[in-house]
């Protein structure tokens, strides 16, 4: 059965009404066995068998148009729809980036749904149903995007050696270090030790670095020393000095006792797991007290031998050199117990100790070697620099030809300056350090925008229940209304921001700090982490860096309105004149607590002065009546002083009750009919203010001075 059904729609076909126009069937088959089949009756005339088709026929009707003529009704092109690029958890912004239109489309596309359009922000996130009704709303048609499959990148980096086999392991010198309170006497000690004067060339008398020497005794030992600051702003530096030991010798002094940083030092040390030896000093002094020494050392679980302990305590003195051998062979029996060794073959590893910048030699680090042997030559990498190994030098400042193990060396070379405290590890080639090195940045890279990420979420969750807050009192208003009472509230917190960025352009000190050594600048910078005075006056350090104040320092200084402070570092002639032209303050100094002890004066010079405001005298109103001036009543005051004096100079201020009428000064004070200067107590006089003020009876009169006192900051750094 062959049927060919024909039908002629309305163009319209969205409305419900459509009509059928025509239906010719040609078959032969009964037509009321095809009505049964529609959905719709059908008229149709008395059906006659017509001959069997020998090839397919049909006829296209047209409806009547015109005369009669058919005319075919052009069909539209269809137009292609926007496509756009999706990916889950799109923000709204990006989704109104990739559809080309602003935050409002976004926003009134998601009208009528259930989503909270109150807490709808540029970066809120969208799920997956809402990216897609946006889409389809606005009239365009999603895809989703291509997810770029990241490899994985190779670890390029380089760790350090396997233990190493016992039998190429020799015996080597200790390091030790020196730890102990400010000004016990350590750099002192150390000076004696090795015959020379440091301690004389100390700013301040007092150790501001980490000083590592190699000290041969006349036995023919050799211990490698290293001289850490006691200065409570040096606490890292102490820390690496423990960390890269094998002996540590407290120094505490004999008539000052334990101090806080000898505690810091005990701790250190034992944070490291290093023995201590204790050299109890200034033993020559009428007030020295070592068994007293020895005896607050208990409370710190540093037992002495006299108490039956394991710690050595030897009595000495560093100035005059008493028991310093003593010293020196109970430090290398120590060593001998330890059984110290090293291995002077394979690759090099060692221990930042401190890093300077130098005029004429670049980069340079002061290192302790650990394992392997230093050489001229040598590729080496620390952190996220690597170096190639130019010259090395001793204490001395003299050149030496290789470093092995327990060997203080200074090493130049460096692309970049290396932190303090870095590991360096020695590698076959400069294109393997190149690896070494962009592994390292990129996983530091890495590693900060997973941060980054995580307090991008967490801001958002805050921002999240803060909004929600903020608009709780606006829930019961449409949210075009909100939006109306949005921005009028913003509109009025951007009109009062410029006076409150005044405010805080005046009260602030932006700050460059340039310093002589790694650690140094590390020092300074973990003081100033300490600033909390912050709503008194803002402080901001813009730049910090290693080696003298240079033109590029001078730009910043002058771009942010700061000031330099430079500690051990100097500054040419040409650079002193273009910060005089510039108006840039440069302030340099070579002890650690002057520097800070400057710095809260520049701050408390940009606080306001506070005003004191002090009662000279009161009087009471008695009475009131006008007197005449030229062509103008003034009305004036009778009034007795109850207490103190009045003085016309000195401000007014008029009292009615629990209120301040007015404030202000004088413009006559007369007694009977004579103008006076001042008025004492139990005296009538009459008096006019600077405004048009109505006095009363009962009112109160009160003479006050204010006085202005410099305002010193809250701020304290611990010493």
């Amino acid at each position: 059965m062959k049927i060919t059904i024909l039908f002629f729609f309305s163009t319209e076909m969205n409305r419900a009404t459509s009509l059928i126009r025509r239906v010719r069937l040609i078959t032969h088959t009964d037509p009321t066995l095809v009505a049964n089949y529609l959905p719709f009756p059908i008229f149709a005339p008395a059906w006659t068998p017509a001959p069997p088709l020998t090839s397919h026929h049909a006829r296209f009707l047209a409806t009547k148009q015109g005369k009669g003529h058919s005319k075919v009704q052009k069909v539209k092109p269809k137009q292609d729809k926007q496509e756009v690029e999706i990916k889950q958890k799109m923000t709204v912004s990006a989704l109104a980036q990739a559809m080309n239109k602003d935050f409002d489309h976004v926003f009134e596309a998601l009208l009528n749904t259930s989503v909270d359009l109150d807490s709808l922000e540029p970066h809120s996130v969208l799920e997956e149903q809402w990216i897609k009704e946006v889409v389809k709303r606005s009239g365009m048609k999603f895809k989703w995007a291509k997810l770029v499959e990241s490899k994985e990148r190779e670890n390029k980096d380089t760790q350090r050696r396997d233990p190493p086999d016992p039998a190429v392991l020799v015996s080597r010198p200790p390091v030790v270090t020196i730890m102990g309170h400010v000004d016990h006497g350590k750099t002192t000690l150390l000076d004696s030790l090795r015959k020379s004067q440091v301690a004389a060339g100390e700013a301040g008398g007092i150790t501001q670095h980490i000083g590592a020497f190699l000290v041969q005794l006349p036995s023919g030992e050799k211990i490698t020393f290293l001289d850490t600051p006691g200065h409570a702003a040096f606490s890292a530096m102490r820390a690496r000095g423990a960390l890269a030991t094998d002996i540590v010798i407290l120094v505490v002094a004999a008539d000052d006792g334990v101090m806080k940083q000898t505690i810091e030092s005990i701790l250190h040390a034992k944070k490291a797991q290093v023995p201590i030896i204790v050299a109890v000093n200034k033993c020559d002094k009428h007030q020295a007290d070592p068994a007293r020494v020895k005896q607050e050392l208990l409370s710190h679980d540093v037992v002495c031998e006299e108490y039956g302990g394991e710690v050595q305590a030897i009595h000495v003195s560093a100035l005059k050199g008493n028991n310093l051998l003593e010293l020196a062979e109970a430090t290398v029996t120590l060593a001998e117990v330890m059984e110290l060794k090293g291995d002077p073959t394979g690759l090099v590893e060692g221990t930042i100790i401190e890093s300077r910048s130098d005029k004429g030699k670049g980069p340079v680090t002061t290192a302790i070697v650990q394992r392997g042997t230093l050489k001229k030559g040598c590729t080496l990498v620390a952190g996220k620099t690597w170096a190639k190994v130019r010259f090395l030098f001793d204490e001395n400042n003299c050149t030496v030809k290789e470093a092995g193990p327990s060997t203080a060396v200074e090493i130049v070379g460096w692309k970049e300056l290396p932190s303090a405290g870095e590991e360096i590890l020695e590698v076959e080639s400069e294109k393997r350090a190149r690896e070494v090195v962009d592994w390292r940045c990129y996983q530091e890279e890495q590693d900060k925008l997973k941060e980054d990420m995580q307090a991008i979420e967490v801001k958002q969750r805050e921002h999240q229940e803060s909004y929600k807050k903020e608009r709780e009192p606006l829930a019961h208003l449409s949210w075009r209304q909100r939006k109306s009472a949005l921005y009028k509230a913003n509109k009025k917190l951007m009109a009062m921001r410029p006076s409150e960025k005044l405010e805080s352009q005046e009260l602030s000190l932006p700050l460059i700090v340039k310093g002589d050594v790694d650690g140094s600048v590390e020092a300074i910078l973990n003081i100033l982490e300490s600033y909390d005075a912050h709503h008194q006056c803002q402080m901001e350090v813009v730049h910090f860096g290693i080696g003298d104040v240079s033109e590029n320092d001078l730009n910043l200084a002058e771009t942010f309105s700061g000031t330099i402070y430079g500690f051990n570092v100097g500054v040419n002639k040409s650079i002193q004149q273009m910060a005089t032209k510039k108006g840039i303050i440069l302030k340099m100094h070579k002890v650690i607590y002057k520097l800070i002890d400057d710095l809260k004066d520049e701050l408390s010079s940009k606080l306001p002065p506070s005003v004191k405001e002090n009662v000279i005298g009161e009087a009471s109103v008695l009475a009131m009546f006008d007197v005449t001036v030229g062509k103008k009543k003034v009305p004036v005051a009778g009034c007795r002083v109850q207490k103190g004096q009045l003085d016309r100079k000195m401000k007014f201020r008029l009292v009615r009750g629990r209120d301040i009428i007015w404030e202000g000064s004088l413009t006559a004070l007369k007694h009977h009919k004579d103008d006076v200067q001042m008025v004492k107590t139990g005296m009538e006089c009459g008096l006019s203010v600077d405004q048009d003020i109505e006095f009363r009876p009962g009112d109160e009169v009160v003479c006050y001075e204010e006085t202005e006192t410099r305002q010193t900051i809250s701020w304290d750094p611990g010493f």
